[in-house]
């Protein structure tokens, strides 16, 4: 089985100051095998790590709908926030993504999600976030894997990281796949490696917002 970081950010997202090059050499420093990058709406900072190293990187992006976070691997082309879930999924379909929820019981972020909307969206994703590090309490890990156990969901984990040192923090473990559609076979086979991160990683992206707004004004 290789690992797997699933979620993860770049400088190209608001709150994190991660540059590309320093996600991927802690992804080889601490032997990782795959890493979706997933930056707030953008795939920029993806696209660059990629090109450093092609066979570490997937393209993914966390677009925020109008209802709550999607989460998603193998993106051809950027998906704009703002848009309703049934779009966002349409245009992530038209180019063959895989497509996942983030931290989606999640009450202290913007990004998460009310049950009665993400019912509408279930049979459009290939899975949900069941376990993010940067979740402050464990009940909304813990009400997401329920979920997913309930509705026969596969589940995927990332760590969230919004620095290099919170890369790797969870994990999915799984068989070697190619593409989407590879990890769509893999996905319910996967084993779970995670680890919570401690409140105070949050000023990480705290700090990185703040910044970047004074370097604005």
């Amino acid at each position: 089985m290789i690992s797997l970081e699933f979620h993860c950010h770049t400088i190209a997202s608001k709150d994190s100051l991660t540059r590309p090059v320093d996600l991927v050499a802690a992804a080889r420093r601490k032997r990782i095998n795959r890493v979706v990058i997933t930056d707030h709406n953008s795939i920029v900072g993806a696209r660059e790590a990629q090109a450093i190293d092609p066979d570490l990187i997937i393209v993914g992006e966390e677009i925020m709908t109008t209802k709550g976070e999607i989460l998603a691997a193998f993106v051809q082309e950027e998906i704009p926030a703002g848009l309703s879930p049934k779009e966002t999924i349409v245009r992530l379909k038209e180019q063959g993504a895989f497509i996942s929820v983030s931290h989606p019981f999640d009450e202290f972020r913007t990004g998460g999600w009310k049950e009665s909307d993400l019912l509408e969206i279930l049979p459009l994703v290939d899975a949900i976030e069941v376990y993010n590090s940067r979740c402050m309490l464990p009940r909304f890990n813990r009400r997401a894997r329920e979920f997913a156990r309930r509705h026969n969901l596969a589940g995927a984990v990332g760590s969230d990281a919004h620095a290099a040192f919170e890369l790797g923090r969870s994990l999915l473990l799984v068989d070697q796949f190619e593409g989407a559609v590879g990890l769509r076979k893999v996905i319910r086979g996967a084993k779970f490696r995670v680890r919570w991160s401690p409140w105070w990683f949050h000023f990480v992206s705290r700090y990185a917002s703040m910044k970047k707004k004074a370097q604005k004004s």
